[in-house]
C-alpha cells in the first residue's frame, strides 16, 4: 500500500514547513544511513538525550531525500524541492502513522511480549507457518516504541498473517504499542528481571504488558508463573466488569496444574529433551533438538499456537523434531585466506537481509565486499520486483561481488549482471556451488552468507571459516553499543567523548572495536603506542587517533599516519618541535599532558613557565590539555580528586593565555564520568566501563557484559580416590570422580593461579573447580556429579554465568590484567544481537 506525502501529512496532522512534488511514500527512515531508494523514502527526524536527527537531513538530502518530518521550526531554504512536515513530536507521528496503517488490513495478527523468548518465539512460529500464510514479521527483535511501527509498516495486501513482538521498558509503553499491532492472538511468554528498574514491582510489570492484549480473541500463556496467573486474573475480572469485550479465550499451559495443555513429563536424553502432554484428554508427546529450560519454554508455547490456530499435531511434531537453533546475533569470524565471514544464514526475509548488508557495511578492513545469497522464499512479491529491490541494496551497500544460488536468483540474474560494478555468478543449489568453491577464489574479503534454511548454507560456512582454536572469546557488539550509550546520556550534550582502544582494546580486537566507535560518530580515539595507531589507519579508521605514548622513534609514523602524540616532558617537546622544523610540518595536532598526581608522566606544574615559552613559538597545534584521575572510583579520595581538577585547570589557564586560542580540556576516566559530573569539561575518556566493569558507581549505571570466554571439553576420563591430576601431582582426587580436559590453559592468558580449585569453569548450569595445575594448553575441571556432560561440551570461563571481576579476584589480580591477558591464539567473535 502507498500513500502520498500529502495524505501522510493529513494522517499526522502536520503543518507544512515547505511543501513541493507530492512523492509517493514507500519507505519509513530513521537512519541516515539506511537509505536505499532516497525518491521514495520518508525521513523522521527523531530526538534523542544526545542527538537530533535534523542534524542529518543535510546528509539525506544530498543521497537525494526530499521528504522530511521534522518536530522543529527550522530555516529549510538550503533544501529546494522538498518537503517538510512540522509535527510536535516526530516518534509519535511515526507511531500514529503505523497505527492509521494498520487499520487497513484485516488479517489475524499474533502479538508476543514477555521478558524473554519473544524473538525465538516469532522465529519458530515462522518456521512452522511459512508454508501456510504469506507472514510478515518483526524484523530480529525490532520490538520498541520505534521499532513496533516500522515492523507494521511492512505489511501489505499480499501478506496472510502478521506476527510482531512487543517490549516495553516503562509503565504506559504498552498501550501505545497496542494501537499499532492491534493483534487478535496474544502470546505471554513468560516474566523475568529484564528492565524491571522501569516498574514498581513485578506486579505493575505484568499489568503493562497485559495491556498489549486489549482486544484478542485468545491469550496464550504459561501458569507456572504466578505472578501472570493473578495479574490475568484480575484482567479476567475487569472484562466480566464490563469494561470490554468479555470474548476472550484463555489458552494456557503448566508443568505444575491443570490447563488447556497438560505437560505430563519432561525428559532430556543425550541433546534432545522428549515432552509428554494432555489435550482435550489426548495425550501428545513431541521431541525438541534442545535440552536447555528457555527452549523447552518457547517449544510448549509455540505449540498452543499452533494447536490454537488448528494445525494438525501431526505436522506439529515432525516440525518439532526438526527446529533448528536460531543465531540470534550476527556474527562475525575469521575466514580463509584473511577473509572475514558473516553467517546469517537462518532466513532470508527482505529486512534481515537489510540488518545484515547493514552489518557488512560496517566491515571496512577488507577492499571487497561479497554477498553469497539464496532465494528469498515466501516474500509475497512478484519476484522481479523482488530482485530489483535487491539488486537496489547490494548497489547502495557498494558490494563488489554476488554469488546467488538457486532456481529464482538464476532466473532473476539480468537484474543483478546490469549492476555497475558488481560482479555476479549464480548457482541452481548449494551443491552446484559447493563442486565449483575450488575454482573461485575468496582472498581478503568480507563475506555475507544469507541463505533460506533449505539451501543449507552451513555446508558452505564450514569451507570458507579458518579451522582454529576451539577456544573463542566473543564479543558483543550489540552489550558493547548499550554500554557506550549508557556512558554517552549521562554526559552533558557539549561533552565530547574519547574511547581508549589501547591495547588490544583491553583484549577484544582493536580494529573491530575502533570500527563500531567510528560507525557510531565517538570523537576521538586513544592508544598506546603508535604502531596500534598505524594499524587502526591502515584498517580504514578516520576518526582522530590520541598516542600516549610517543616517542623520537615513532615520529616518521606520527607524521605518516596523521596520528596525534601525547607530549608529556620538555625533552620530548624539544626533539618534537625539532623533527617538525626539519620536516617543514606548521600546527601538527598534539596533547600536552599535566602531572596532577599520578606521579607517572605529564608535565609538572613548575614547568609551565617554560612550557608556555615553548609552545607559541613551536609548529604545535594542541588540540588537549589533560591530566589522570588517580582514584576517581574512591570516595575516601574525592577531596583529592577534586584538586587534581584544580590543577589542571590553573595548568590550562596558563597554556591557554600563551598561545591565545582555546583548546579541551579533559581529566575524567571510566569511573569518573558518573562519579564527578563537574569534572567532565570538554571531554571524557571511557576505557574498561565499554566492557561492563566499573568499579566507580556501577550500580547507577547499566551495563551489560560484552565478552565471553569459551573453550570445549576435549576429554572426559574417571578417575579413582587417591589418583592424581596434571603435571607435580598436585591434584589428588579426594573421591572416585570424573575429570574433564579443557581446550584452555595459560599459554590462552588462564592465569596459573587459579590451579588447584581456585577457579572454576561453569558448564551444564554448574560451576566445576580446576583440579590439578593449569597447563600450558589444557586446564582439568572435576565435573564430578554434573550430569549429562558429554565431550565436545561448551564450557564458559568467563561471562555472564561468571563475572570476570569474579575470576580476577580468585586470581588476586584486576579484571583489566585478565581481559588484556587473553592470548591472541584465541580467536575473537563478533556479534550484534538481533
Amino acid at each position: 500500500m502507498k500513500y502520498t506525502i500529502e495524505e501522510i501529512s493529513g494522517i499526522v496532522r502536520g503543518e507544512w514547513l515547505l511543501k513541493s512534488e507530492n512523492y509517493i511514500i514507500e519507505h519509513l527512515l530513521i537512519d541516515s544511513r539506511k537509505v536505499v531508494f532516497p525518491s521514495g523514502s520518508l525521513f523522521f527526524a527523531l530526538k534523542g538525550s544526545r542527538r537530533n536527527g535534523y542534524q542529518f537531513i543535510g546528509d539525506l538530502y544530498e543521497k537525494g531525500v526530499r521528504n522530511f518530518m521534522v518536530c522543529d521550526r527550522t530555516d529549510t531554504g538550503a533544501f529546494p524541492g522538498s518537503n517538510f512536515i512540522y509535527v510536535r513530536d516526530s516518534l509519535k507521528a511515526l507511531q500514529d502513522l503505523a497505527t492509521s496503517h494498520r487499520k487497513q488490513f484485516t488479517i489475524p495478527v499474533i502479538g508476543i511480549t514477555g521478558s524473554n523468548g519473544k524473538t525465538i518465539v516469532k522465529e519458530w512460529l515462522n518456521q512452522f507457518l511459512e508454508e501456510k500464510y504469506n507472514i510478515v514479521r518483526s524484523p530480529k527483535s525490532y520490538n520498541s516504541q520505534i521499532g513496533v511501527p516500522l515492523s507494521v509498516w511492512q505489511i501489505n495486501e499480499k501478506h496472510q498473517l502478521g506476527i510482531f513482538e512487543a517490549g516495553v521498558s516503562e509503565s504506559g509503553e504498552m498501550e501505545k504499542l497496542e494501537k499499532i499491532i492491534r493483534p487478535s492472538i496474544g502470546v505471554f511468554t513468560n516474566i523475568g528481571e529484564a528492565h524491571n528498574e522501569g516498574f514498581l514491582n513485578m506486579r505493575q510489570k505484568v499489568n503493562e504488558k497485559l495491556q498489549l492484549f486489549k482486544n484478542v480473541e485468545a491469550l496464550i500463556y504459561c501458569q507456572d508463573y504466578p505472578v501472570i496467573n493473578e495479574g490475568i486474573a484480575a484482567y479476567m475480572q475487569q472484562l466480566r466488569g464490563g469494561i470490554t469485550s468479555t470474548n476472550l479465550t484463555l489458552f494456557s499451559w503448566s508443568t505444575r496444574t491443570d490447563a488447556a495443555f497438560r505437560i505430563i513429563s519432561i525428559l532430556r536424553k543425550g541433546g534432545s529433551t522428549y515432552i509428554s502432554a494432555e489435550y482435550r484428554h489426548d495425550e501428545i508427546s513431541f521431541m525438541i533438538p534442545f535440552t536447555d529450560d528457555a527452549s523447552v519454554e518457547n517449544a510448549i508455547t509455540c505449540y498452543c499456537v499452533l494447536l490454537y490456530l488448528k494445525i494438525d499435531p501431526l505436522f506439529i511434531n515432525k516440525r518439532m523434531a526438526k527446529l533448528g537453533n536460531l543465531p540470534m546475533r550476527l556474527e562475525l569470524k575469521k575466514g580463509i585466506n584473511n577473509c572475514s565471514i558473516i553467517n546469517d544464514s537462518y532466513s532470508t526475509d527482505l529486512n534481515s537481509f537489510r540488518i545484515a548488508l547493514d552489518f557488512l557495511s560496517q566491515q571496512q578492513q577488507h577492499p571487497t565486499r561479497t554477498v553469497i545469497l539464496s532465494d528469498i522464499l515466501q516474500s509475497g512479491r512478484a519476484e522481479n520486483e523482488l530482485y530489483e529491490e535487491v539488486a537496489g541494496l547490494l548497489a547502495q551497500k557498494q558490494v563488489n561481488r554476488l554469488i546467488g544460488i538457486g532456481a529464482q536468483m538464476s532466473k532473476q540474474r539480468q537484474s543483478f549482471e546490469r549492476l555497475p560494478g558488481v560482479w555476479s555468478v549464480f548457482y541452481p543449489d548449494t551443491d552446484a556451488f559447493r563442486k565449483d568453491f575450488y575454482n573461485l577464489e575468496f582472498s581478503n574479503e568480507s563475506i555475507l552468507l544469507k541463505g533460506a534454511r533449505v539451501f543449507m548454507f552451513e555446508h558452505i560456512s564450514q569451507l570458507l571459516e579458518q579451522k582454529v582454536h576451539k577456544t573463542v572469546l566473543e564479543i558483543n557488539l550489540s552489550a558493547l553499543l548499550h554500554n557506550l550509550t549508557e556512558y554517552q546520556r549521562m554526559l552533558k550534550p557539549s561533552t565530547k567523548l574519547m574511547v581508549m582502544v589501547k591495547s588490544f582494546s583491553y583484549g577484544s580486537g582493536s580494529y573491530e572495536i575502533a570500527n563500531l566507535l567510528q560507525f557510531h560518530k565517538v570523537d576521538y580515539l586513544a592508544v598506546a603506542y603508535a604502531d596500534e595507531g598505524v594499524e587502526l589507519r591502515k584498517a580504514g579508521i578516520a576518526l582522530p587517533i590520541m598516542v600516549m605514548n610517543a616517542d623520537p622513534s615513532s615520529f616518521d609514523a606520527l607524521r605518516q599516519f596523521n596520528l596525534e602524540p601525547v607530549i608529556y616532558s620538555l625533552s620530548l617537546l624539544k626533539s618534537f618541535i625539532e623533527f617538525l622544523r626539519d620536516q617543514f610540518i606548521q600546527d601538527f595536532p598534539v596533547h600536552i599532558e599535566i602531572e596532577t598526581g599520578m606521579n607517572r608522566s605529564g608535565f609538572l606544574l613548575s614547568d609551565l613557565s617554560e612550557l608556555a615559552t615553548l609552545l607559541p613559538q613551536s609548529d604545535l597545534k594542541i588540540k588537549s590539555v589533560f591530566s589522570h584521575l588517580v582514584a576517581g572510583e574512591d570516595p575516601v579520595h574525592d577531596a583529592f580528586t577534586k584538586n587534581q581538577g584544580k590543577q589542571l585547570m590553573e595548568a590550562c589557564t596558563a597554556i591557554e593565555e600563551a598561545c591565545g586560542y582555546p583548546f579541551i580540556k579533559h581529566i575524567t576516566n571510566t569511573s569518573g564520568i558518573s562519579r564527578h559530573p563537574e569534572l567532565q569539561l570538554d571531554m571524557v575518556r571511557l576505557g574498561i566501563g565499554l566492557y561492563g566493569i566499573d568499579s566507580g558507581n556501577a550500580s547507577a549505571i547499566n551495563l551489560r557484559e560484552v565478552s565471553t570466554l569459551k573453550t570445549t571439553i576435549s576429554q572426559i576420563k574417571s578417575i579413582k580416590k587417591g589418583e592424581t591430576v596434571g603435571y607435580g601431582r598436585k591434584g589428588v582426587a579426594k573421591r572416585d570422580s570424573v575429570v574433564a580436559t579443557v581446550r584452555l590453559g595459560y599459554g590462552d592468558g588462564y592465569p596459573r593461579r587459579l590451579s588447584m580449585g581456585v577457579g572454576k569453569m561453569y558448564l551444564r548450569g554448574k560451576l566445576a573447580p580446576v583440579i590439578g595445575n593449569v597447563c600450558m594448553d589444557m586446564t582439568m575441571i572435576d565435573i564430578t556429579g554434573i550430569a549429562g556432560v558429554e565431550e565436545g561440551d561448551e564450557v564458559i570461563v568467563f561471562g555472564k554465568e561468571i563475572l570476570i571481576q569474579e575470576l580476577a579476584k580468585w586470581a588476586k589480580t584486576i579484571a583489566y590484567e585478565i581481559m588484556t591477558g587473553i592470548s591472541q591464539r584465541v580467536r575473537r567473535v563478533y556479534f550484534e544481537e538481533a
